[in-house]
């Protein structure tokens, strides 16, 4: 996915078990942030950065989505242990991170294997994405899109 792109229709399955669709934000401005793992330090620093400048997100025009490997289960107890107001898709298969070209190879300690790469995109009222960040600051995460923003 690049600057410009229409996202897909079908987003995924949240942690309620519900089906997202991209048709449910027309009109809304959308940012869909892609993390590797629920209830890992980076991963939650950055879910709580996004949750403490919910209020100043919305207040701009923006919806938040978080999206992760993880299982629906998985986000529905890690949005519930750390009051996240937003929504978390479960993408058990990796489409919609290979639909967004963050799932790569990753080299960690020597060993390569596929996984999720950070990466925050900006959505407008239509569909399509207007910015995207790659080096993500997972402790000030929404900062960084509010600076972007400005």
């Amino acid at each position: 996915m690049n600057i410009g792109d229409k996202i897909p229709e079908i987003l995924g399955i949240d942690a309620e078990g519900k089906e997202v669709r991209a048709s449910e934000y027309a009109g809304r401005k959308v940012i869909i942030y892609f993390y590797p793992k629920d209830n890992t330090p980076g991963c939650t620093a950055e879910a709580c950065s996004l949750r403490d400048g919910y209020a100043d997100l919305k207040a701009m025009g923006y919806e938040i989505i978080g999206v992760s490997k993880d299982s629906s289960a998985s986000h529905a107890k890690f949005a519930a242990k750390h009051s996240l107001p937003f929504r978390l898709i479960a993408d058990t298969d990796t489409t919609l991170n290979q639909a967004f070209g963050v799932w790569q190879l990753k080299k960690m300690c020597g060993r390569e294997s596929m996984g999720t790469v950070r990466t925050t995109f900006i959505i407008n009222e239509n569909g399509v994405v207007t910015d995207i960040i790659k080096k993500v600051d997972t402790k000030q995460s929404a900062k960084q899109i509010i600076d972007l923003k400005k």
